[in-house]
């Protein structure tokens, strides 16, 4: 069975869509099946994995909402991932959902339906919405990528009370898969004191792996490629490939998928 993983952090511009598209791509290239369900109306994550949001016949949309089969909407990316994308039409989603008798489990219940992957990754919007909550109540783990800052630090504690709610509406065992420290530079105190009070505090919870600001991941989704993909060799690259190994470590050390080898 696939592990499923919300990447979500309610405060924007903490790499999140970044991480989605990067580890989706480190982990197809190890030839593990992984599957990345775009869930944000920005289509962001769509356009960073080759594929234009704005010439979909089928999306996460039609998915979700009037029920559209699977393999009508998924698609194979540019980082040989597989991708449910994502446009502006999500938007309507959420209204759509919102008078739902089971607008909270409406993933949950598709992604139980579709064929066998080793990991499903979801990018969720940078708001607690029905969207969101859709994610964290479909996933068995939440990966949260943030930044080394003071005010991503009260944005971590808002989506901790947010997980420990979903636990007690549903989901009881919606683990922490682990804090990703993203756009890190060492030369900044700042980052680096930030850091060393996560690691105090959270522990094993934080992935050993750190992305460092790297221009290569900026330029990569202009290319609609992952920076995996569009420079292999960038220091950006190599730290989500080092991230998918640690995260599948992580898994297996659960009794969880572990790929091809």
């Amino acid at each position: 069975m696939a592990r499923r993983i919300a990447v979500a952090n309610q405060k924007g511009g903490v790499g999140k869509t970044t991480t989605s598209v990067n580890l989706a791509a480190s982990l197809a290239a190890d030839g593990v099946r992984t599957l990345l369900i775009d869930l944000d109306p920005q289509g962001n994550a769509t356009m960073g994995s080759g594929v234009d949001k704005n010439d979909l016949s089928a999306s996460a949309y039609e998915w979700l909402v009037d029920d559209e089969p699977f393999d009508r909407v998924v698609r194979r990316s540019s980082g040989e991932f597989f991708l449910v994308p994502a446009n502006a039409d999500l938007t309507a989603a959420e209204v759509a959902m919102l008078s739902a008798e089971d607008r909270s489990m409406r993933l949950r219940r598709r992604l139980d339906a579709v064929p066998a992957f080793d990991f499903v990754l979801i990018d969720c919007p940078p708001s607690l919405n029905v969207l969101t909550l859709n994610a964290l109540m479909a996933s068995d783990g939440v990966l949260i990528p943030m930044q080394c800052e003071y005010y991503a630090l009260e944005g971590l504690t808002a989506l901790l009370l947010t997980i420990r709610g979903v636990r007690q509406r549903g989901n009881p065992g919606l683990a922490i898969e682990g804090i990703l420290r993203t756009m890190y530079d060492p030369r900044n105190t700042l980052s680096r004191d930030v850091s060393r009070q996560l690691m105090a505090y959270f522990g094993r919870d934080v992935f050993r792996t750190v992305v460092p600001r790297n221009v290569r991941l900026a330029e990569a989704p202009s290319h609609g490629l992952p920076a995996t993909v569009y420079d292999p060799r960038c220091r950006g690259a190599v730290a989500y490939r080092a991230l998918a190994g640690e995260l599948r470590s992580r898994t297996a050390g659960r009794g969880g998928p572990r790929g091809s080898p």
